[in-house]
């Protein structure tokens, strides 16, 4: 895997603007269609999930080269991420999945086409409540 630092010495950068900086120079590196496929911020104060058994200092990394990744960019000393080029994808187009809460504040990841378009209430039928498995797809 081939390594970019970017000695960022501006204002404090947010995930947004960090992955933006990261996707342009991945683009200078040959990369087409740059995609993030990992991850990791070094000052966050939030522990990101992890396996049992695995680093989590550097589980994203093996996550992400192990997925497609060719190139880590690093940010400053805060953010570093698993690059891989997407150019030979098909890409996806909109999801028919949409997230929707009941009264009660449970989450619900919902496929539109059974629920409908105009319709903000989840249904048995077309939902299911959000837990460890099902995915959040905002």
């Amino acid at each position: 895997m081939r390594n970019v630092h970017i000695d960022y010495q501006g204002s404090a950068l947010n995930f947004q603007s960090a992955s933006l900086l990261a996707k342009d120079i991945a683009r200078e590196n040959q990369m087409k269609d740059p995609t993030i496929m990992a991850w990791h911020q070094s000052t966050d104060q939030v522990v990101p999930p992890f396996y049992d058994g695995a680093d989590p200092d550097t589980w994203w990394a093996k996550y992400g080269s192990g997925n497609g990744g060719h190139l880590e960019v690093c940010v400053g000393d805060d953010y570093q991420f698993i690059m891989m080029d997407t150019r030979g994808y098909e890409k996806l187009g909109e999801m028919p999945l949409r997230n929707l809460s009941d009264d009660q504040g449970n989450q619900y990841l919902c496929h539109t086409p059974m629920l409908g378009k105009v319709d903000d209430k989840p249904s048995l039928e077309a939902c299911v409540q959000l837990d460890g498995w099902a995915a959040d797809q905002f």
